[in-house]
């Protein structure tokens, strides 16, 4: 089935939709949304999935359209001048825009995801993996990456991923950002680390503490630490007058990331104040090399994984388990494999996880 096309009027809006819409406009204008993305609307500002049109649409607190990403696989053909944007080699759409805005005197950045970025026009591209039609009408995993952008109101122009109604949508802010290069380490040049399904990684044990992770590591230091408040403490939640100051939050920490080792660890509280290693992600393009049954899981086409685990699965007439489109894992070994970005291809890392432990974000 042919795409419908859509031409973009920068920093106004792109094909039928406009910057400044109400919900009730968009939805005459491409039809009922999907799951509402953010639903507690007494908190905006955010966002909702357009099945049919393949189309995300961002709104700001008083809901009015400031922000439209195009679906990369389901999405309209999209134009900006005589450059497409959607659904095609994101290296070479990143080379168009470039000479595009090179060509009329506007500037490009390079954003948070590696991709070009240019504020006079409200336009951020961006990428993800690519379906192609399989048997029997299934959708079939690719190893390509295909261009997507997103389009957004002058407000949100100069800074689109620092604006709050895309960090609802995809929060990048305190996530390192890409220079634009994706750098894919030899499979020489990774250590290779055993593991045991549910017990261990490498030198690494679930149950770990914090300082035991890193002295496991060889005394690497974190590049990046997340966390949250405790909003749960009875100390903090019984304080008892409202105009008095609050004494801060407790805080939890929740992921360490070691850049130069290609490995994040994830943590869990078992009491206030005590994190726990219960899930460890291996870098798809840095990190450690495991293998299962024989088989390399990190650092390949990610189709070829797939082809390797399921030909496992069926000659030992096990299961190969799908956590949503994504990621995918053998059965019982409290692992998944899952896709990441290599300028245009997609390869596979790694998440492994404690058998108790919720290894969804």
């Amino acid at each position: 089935m042919e795409r419908v096309r859509w031409v973009v009027d920068p920093l106004v809006g792109v094909g039928p939709l406009r910057f400044g819409m109400t919900r009730d406009e968009v939805r005459e204008a491409i039809g009922e949304p999907g799951p509402v993305g953010a639903v507690d609307e007494m908190r905006a500002p955010w966002w909702q999935f357009h099945d049919d049109t393949g189309v995300t649409v961002l709104y700001d607190l008083d809901f009015r359209l400031v922000g439209i990403a195009v679906d990369a696989v389901s999405g309209p053909r999209v134009r900006i001048g005589e450059v497409e944007l959607v659904g095609l080699v994101p290296s070479q759409v990143g080379a168009d825009v470039r000479r595009l805005a090179e060509r009329t005197g506007v500037a490009v950045r390079t954003n948070p995801v590696g991709d070009p970025d240019v504020p006079a026009w409200g336009l951020s591209m961006g990428a993800a993996p690519s379906w192609e039609p399989g048997p029997y009408g299934h959708p079939r995993r690719g190893d390509a990456q295909l261009s997507e952008p997103l389009l957004v109101a002058p407000e949100l122009a100069d800074d689109p991923y620092a604006a709050e109604p895309v960090r609802h949508w995809r929060d990048l802010v305190d996530r390192p950002a890409n220079p634009g290069a994706w750098p894919v380490a030899a499979e020489l040049d990774r250590p290779r680390w055993n593991w045991t399904p549910g017990r261990s990684i490498g030198l690494l044990r679930y149950g770990m503490s914090p300082e035991q992770v890193t002295r496991a590591l060889g005394g690497a230091e974190p590049t990046l630490r997340r966390g949250r408040p405790n909003l749960t403490q009875r100390s903090y939640r019984m304080w008892p007058h409202q105009s008095e100051p609050r004494p801060p939050a407790p805080w939890m920490l929740e992921e360490e990331h070691f850049a130069d080792l290609g490995v994040t660890a994830e943590y869990r509280h078992r009491a206030p104040g005590q994190p726990v290693l219960g899930t460890v992600t291996i870098a798809a393009r840095t990190g450690p090399q495991l293998h299962f049954a024989g088989i390399p899981l990190v650092g390949r086409p990610i189709t070829e994984v797939e082809a390797d685990l399921t030909g496992h699965a069926d000659e030992r007439d096990l299961g190969l388990l799908y956590d949503g489109p994504d990621e995918f894992g053998p059965q019982d070994a409290h692992l998944y494999v899952l896709p990441a970005r290599a300028g245009d291809r997609t390869i596979s890392g790694v998440r492994l996880f404690a058998p108790d432990w919720e290894h969804r974000r």
